[in-house]
């Protein structure tokens, strides 16, 4: 089976080491790596990213939709009742720009609970929204072959106001909205510190799976690092379920990002 073998260098964490995204993505490449994901791209030509891309025959698999107005601190608009024709704006920008580098998945935000709000007051209606702003972007991605993604995002130690923060919220909206081209981004740092109980999890929700990302709990560092992850089983499980879409690197190293790609070298070799 070919995972646990196409890992992206999620190039927003990884190889900082560089400034801009097109040297990061030579970064990655020179490291071995055929696939990047980035969070928001847009700040760089799609022309220029293309051709670092294309110069190393790389795939970025993944971009986010923009994420609103960060000064006033949003983090995605999707599950926001006032913010419904900005998100349609936003997913506009990613959808061209997914097109013109070819990606094939984007992550549709949902947002913060809005500052002043309670969370309990809100989440209906804050839920309604994403479920009817989710059925409108999958309308809008399926005319072009792309997969739209929701994430789960921890709110005790990553994200307090998130709205969408564990993989129980994210099937159910799922399951609500009822699109094929509309799956579940399993980032496994999120889940752990919300839920734990990963083998089950993973299993239930597999079908709904279409994107993973990794990192060590709970510093947020690599795979191999100490924390509470044992990922040479997770890898093992992904496998044996038959996993075979990308899996993103989504840390923060703890120095130089090639120093600590040792656990990929280590991945590379056992398969």
């Amino acid at each position: 089976m070919p995972c646990p073998h196409h890992f992206a260098a999620n190039v927003s964490w990884l190889f900082s080491e560089v400034d801009s995204l097109p040297q990061r993505v030579d970064a990655a490449a020179c490291a071995g790596f055929q696939a990047v994901e980035v969070a928001w791209p847009y700040d760089t030509e799609a022309t220029e990213l293309n051709k670092v891309l294309e110069k190393y025959g790389m795939e970025l698999v993944l971009i986010n939709t923009p994420p609103g107005n960060k000064e006033r601190g949003e983090l995605g608009l999707g599950a926001d009742p006032k913010q419904r024709a900005e998100f349609r704006r936003g997913l506009e920008q990613a959808v061209q720009y997914a097109k013109a580098v070819h990606c094939k998945r984007i992550h549709l935000m949902a947002g913060r609970v809005p500052t002043g709000l309670d969370r309990t007051t809100v989440a209906m209606e804050m839920e309604a929204t994403f479920i009817e702003n989710l059925k409108y972007a999958a309308d809008v991605l399926s005319k072009e072959g792309i997969m739209g993604l929701i994430e789960p995002i921890n709110t005790r130690i990553t994200d307090p106001r998130y709205f969408l923060n564990t993989p129980h919220q994210a099937v159910k909206i799922l399951q609500q909205v009822d699109r094929p081209n509309l799956k579940l981004q399993l980032d496994l740092f999120h889940w752990q510190i919300m839920d734990g109980n990963l083998t089950q999890n993973i299993t239930n929700y597999f079908p709904l799976i279409g994107h993973v990302q990794v990192a060590q709990v709970p510093n947020r560092n690599e795979p191999d690092s100490p924390g509470e992850i044992n990922y040479s089983y997770i890898f093992k499980l992904l496998e044996t379920l038959g996993y075979q879409g990308y899996i993103g690197c989504e840390y923060t190293p703890k120095g130089n990002t090639i120093d600590g790609l040792g656990w990929l070298r280590t991945q590379r070799t056992e398969h």
